[in-house]
């Protein structure tokens, strides 16, 4: 996420930098660099949650509630 968000300050910069100027592609670089990191975070993320390394076990949401069985009261 920090290589994101430096790519992202780059291609700011190299914006402000190569204005009107076509033969410099920096920006164009930078947003092939981001793109390549954001999906790999992605692809990271998915494969973490499909091996079960990643969950959603928040303090708030306590999960499925077991289920009671019901007796007749004798």
């Amino acid at each position: 996420m920090i290589a994101l968000v430096a790519s992202l300050g780059s291609g700011f910069y190299f914006l402000m930098i190569d204005q009107g100027d076509k033969t410099k592609r920096r920006t164009l670089h930078s947003l092939g660099v981001r793109l390549g990191l954001a999906i790999g975070v992605a692809t990271l993320i998915i494969y973490g949650v499909a091996t079960g390394q990643l969950g959603n076990r928040n303090p708030w949401d306590a999960g499925p509630r077991p289920q009671t069985s019901q007796q007749p009261d004798e």
